[in-house]
């Protein structure tokens, strides 16, 4: 029997679909976007629908308002305003969008409004923030290492690459520039770079390079040496690299036949449909994090292993599995006042408290994401 709180999530692409479909097991969901061919797909899984326009924040207040949870699944760049006009209606959310604003700004204003935002609460960023903030509540950690990518199982040229995002946010990710610790220092570097091999039994080597992907974790840990990486098939940094040194990822306007465009928006209008997974296309997640420390005066590593594959049985990709899975958990968290805490909450918060945690990484084994811990002592 679902219980009576009602929920909306906001976007309802292939990973808001996903969310919106496991919350609506339990409790009574709302999906919202103006595409109303990605809502015929989550109303065909019970989901109630609304066709609305999510850029206009002032929309988003009003909608919002009946009901006692919001899930923010847009695209990066529409996440900050989207989170502000939840935070400003008196709604609680937990959002996925990944936007590039730094999410402590809204922190005052949630306080205020007495919200709970937990932000970033996807895969990456998201559970490697959890399975941190988990252990450094409990152990002294010096180093922190996050290697995570999703990819289509077949390799097919010349990208050998599919997103599950909206491309101009996959591209981000490829002009961003990189922060990392080291040596108890925020280092930043161009994206793309200081890429290495690294192999994994299930598929073999990938390769890895600078993104930036810690987020909060450079703010809220005191850790000596944190990085994250990015996984993709070997080769594939030269083809980026050489996309990005000729402008292709640059949002400054260049004009042709009199009229002014960004190259950005055409080449993510190119990638769309090439880089679109097609209906039973397999896709899988690969994540690899190390947490070295100290506990109880040892030393101690410890790895969590994720190989997540696409879901045949449920026409589920694994991104949309493994993000959506994490966010719909900590929707739970909230609404069975699990995590009450005012203010933005990176996921690194919810991690620390040891029921969340192991409430998660329950939730999300009992629909087959499994994260394998090994311990070195």
């Amino acid at each position: 029997m679902k219980k009576k709180q009602k929920i909306i999530v906001l976007g309802a692409g292939l990973v808001g679909g996903v969310i919106a479909a496991d919350l609506n097991r339990r409790f009574n969901v709302t999906s919202a976007d103006i595409d109303q061919d990605v809502l015929l797909k989550v109303e065909k899984e019970g989901v109630d629908v609304i066709i609305t326009d999510l850029s206009d924040p002032e929309n988003i207040r009003k909608i919002v308002q009946p009901f006692d949870l919001v899930v923010g699944a847009m695209p990066g760049y529409m996440g900050f305003q989207t989170v502000k006009a939840v935070i400003e209606a008196g709604k609680n959310i937990v959002d996925i969008s990944f936007f590039p604003e730094d999410p402590f700004q809204l922190h005052q204003l949630a306080n205020e409004k007495n919200v709970t935002a937990i932000v970033d609460c996807g895969v990456a960023p998201g559970m490697g923030n959890i399975i941190l903030g988990y252990h450094d509540a409990s152990m002294k950690v010096s180093s922190y290492q996050c290697y995570v990518g999703g990819l289509p199982f077949k390799r097919k040229w010349p990208f050998e690459y599919k997103a599950v995002f909206s491309p101009v946010d996959v591209i981000e990710e490829y002009t961003r520039p990189a922060r990392f610790v080291l040596h108890g220092q925020v280092v930043t570097r161009e994206a793309l770079s200081d890429p290495e091999l690294i192999y994994f039994d299930e598929i073999g080597t990938l390769e890895a390079w600078n993104s930036d992907g810690l987020r909060t974790l450079i703010d809220t840990m005191d850790i000596p040496d944190m990085i994250e990486k990015t996984l993709r098939y070997p080769g594939t940094i030269n083809y980026l690299r050489m996309l990005r040194e000729c402008g292709f990822f640059s949002d400054e306007p260049v004009e042709i036949a009199g009229n002014k465009i960004k190259p950005l928006d055409l080449t993510a209008k190119l990638l769309k449909d090439i880089w679109k997974l097609k209906p039973g296309e397999e896709d899988y997640t690969i994540m690899r994090i190390t947490i070295s420390g100290i506990k109880e005066d040892k030393k101690k590593e410890l790895v969590y292993d994720l190989y997540d594959r696409y879901d045949i049985q449920n026409q589920t990709i694994s991104m949309a599995r493994t993000t959506g899975f994490t966010c719909a958990a900590a929707a739970n968290l909230v609404l069975e006042g699990l995590y009450t805490a005012p203010g933005i909450s990176p996921p690194e918060y919810v991690g620390r408290i040891p029921d969340c945690f192991e409430f998660i990484m329950k939730y999300l084994a009992n629909r087959g994401v499994n994260y394998n811990l090994s311990v070195i002592e």
